[in-house]
């Protein structure tokens, strides 16, 4: 076959034979959920056979610490152990949840997997939410068991559902029922993981994936390691075990920790390295040096952190590719980033409803086209709609809708929220907006009211709901400003109905919120919020 020059058309060319009729990642359309969806030919089917199947890769790392490492058969071992113990002592069966609520670690992973051998759904708390987030996900996905650090231990108060902890309780299992490995039986749209994301509500929402979600992220990845080797002229092989080296950087609550790093490296049989958990780029930089990184997926903020060391100080060589995630960037920091890294740099679109990155800008896409976010990914399709919900043409700006194997199953509990979401055909509406142009995605805007602090989306509604609570508070409108370091800063205007400092409301919300929720910048006044003629607080007018 006579390969084209371009790139795009080679990249094409490259899927083409990879992902067609009969190659080992074609693609079908099957009835799904009541829709017919693309999905892969050859696949697996449950997340526990991909945990047994993951012991071919034997003694090799698969999650590596500064203080140890666990090989594949280790892990495997350890999660077998686990869920045998939890059956025991805890009663966990198929589709109970297993709330997870810690910094990351190893043991973080070993408990998914964990709960993936028991056909359990794993429910991945945010591990900086306050006590009062914490009880509001415990009532909200009831769990069987909490598996918790010692620091988040300690915030689980006024609840009856017993508490496993990492430093202690989980090791005592893992003797006692060394050498067990059980394997439930599940279907594939069988609910696999609860992750929260905060919603306009101002309550979060349990968003569900299933087996089916996960091992088609998991193909997805495997297909983009596929086409790098045939770039480097080598054929696909499904028993060669992957070389590379992958920081994990992003809390494992998170989409891009857990689904699209730590889940698919069980198939590719690729190494995962896990840095202190609180960020410094001097150790980081140390880290990557000593472990041979070679893949790293970042937020802006800890991009921008890279930046302010000398780079010329690290050994960096192993590192291959760095890709921005969770957040917008500019391409003013895509441009720092070149000049002071030697890697291929990419980013992406997506959110944690749609389970992984619905378009990826390639590093060459990128370069050449430096505002998009990419086009979309295998089995993805990207629609722009209008209200009503009718497609817009090309270079239409509106609301980006996705349609893939990797989308959500449905917010845990809640079906208005589910059905305000997602549409008979399974089609995510984002809830943001944005614009198609030659088949590449731009974004116009986000959720009008979203923040997106440093990664992390902030919803307004609830910091304003737990303001408004305070006794000298008559209303509060909390929106987001720019900040060089995290990309948006939190704000509020506070409407006061008596004597109150900023100060006082900062450690009123602390005491509530999670610490990236708390507002940084405050204006309290005595006049009333902007309102428009229906009564909504008009955002675009609030000011400091």
């Amino acid at each position: 076959m006579t390969m084209a020059a371009d790139p795009r058309q080679l990249a094409a060319q490259v899927a083409a034979t990879l992902a067609g009729p009969g190659g080992p990642f074609a693609l079908t359309v099957e009835p799904v959920l009541g829709t017919q969806l693309p999905v892969f030919v050859n696949r697996r089917r449950s997340l526990g056979t991909a945990l047994t199947e993951s012991r071919g890769w034997g003694d090799r790392d698969y999650l590596v610490t500064a203080e140890r490492r666990w090989t594949y058969t280790e892990h495997a071992d350890a999660a077998g152990a686990l869920a045998a113990g939890l059956a025991a002592r805890y009663g966990v069966g198929k589709g109970d949840r297993i709330a997870i609520l810690a910094a990351n670690s190893p043991e973080w992973v070993i408990a998914f997997w964990a709960a993936q051998s028991l056909g359990a759904i794993a429910a991945g708390y945010n591990a900086w939410w306050a006590p009062r987030e914490i009880d509001y996900a415990l009532g909200h996905s009831t769990p069987a068991v909490v598996i918790a650090d010692a620091a988040r231990a300690e915030r689980i108060t006024g609840t009856d559902i017993p508490v496993l902890t990492i430093e202690h309780g989980l090791p005592a299992l893992l003797a006692e029922f060394a050498g067990a490995a059980p394997e439930t039986p599940v279907e594939e749209d069988d609910p696999a993981v609860i992750l929260y994301t905060s919603g306009t509500s101002g309550r979060p929402k349990g968003v569900v994936h299933t087996h089916r979600n996960l091992l088609a992220v998991t193909e997805y990845h495997r297909f983009t390691e596929a086409m790098a080797d045939t770039f480097a002229g080598l054929a696909f092989d499904p028993e060669r075990p992957s070389a590379k080296r992958w920081l994990l950087s992003s809390p494992l609550f998170h989409i891009a920790s857990l689904h699209n790093l730590v889940v698919p490296r069980i198939a590719t049989g690729a190494a995962v390295i896990f840095p202190d958990n609180k960020f410094d780029a001097d150790r980081v930089l140390r880290l990557i040096e000593r472990e041979r990184v070679t893949h790293w997926g970042a937020v802006p903020t800890m991009a921008i952190r890279l930046l302010e060391q000398d780079l010329s100080d690290y050994d960096l060589s192993s590192l291959s590719a760095f890709s921005l995630n969770t957040a917008p960037s500019s391409p003013a920091l895509h441009q720092r980033l070149r000049e002071a890294l030697p890697v291929q740099l990419a980013t992406s679109y997506g959110l944690t409803e749609a389970g992984t990155a619905g378009t990826l800008a390639t590093p060459p896409e990128l370069a050449a086209f430096p505002e998009t976010v990419g086009s979309p990914i295998i089995g993805v399709t990207i629609a722009i709609r209008d209200p009503e919900g009718n497609d817009l043409p090309e270079g239409a700006e509106g609301e980006i809708c996705v349609r893939s194997p990797y989308v959500m199953l449905c917010y845990w509990n809640d079906e208005a929220a589910t059905a305000a979401a997602l549409d008979g055909e399974r089609w995510l509406r984002t809830g943001d907006f944005g614009l198609l142009r030659d088949g590449r995605l731009y974004l116009v805007g986000r959720r009008s009211d979203l923040i997106l602090r440093g990664g992390e989306n902030v919803y307004p509604t609830e910091i304003e709901n737990v303001l408004d609570e305070h006794p000298a508070v008559a209303e509060s409108a909390v929106f987001g400003v720019p900040d060089p370091d995290l990309g948006q800063a939190v704000a509020a205007l506070v409407v006061t109905t008596g004597p109150v400092t900023a100060e006082e409301l900062r450690e009123f919300a602390a005491a509530r919120l999670a610490y990236f929720k708390v507002p940084a910048h405050w204006r309290l006044t005595p006049e009333a919020l902007p309102r428009n003629a229906t009564g909504k607080v008009v955002r675009r007018d609030l000011t400091l």
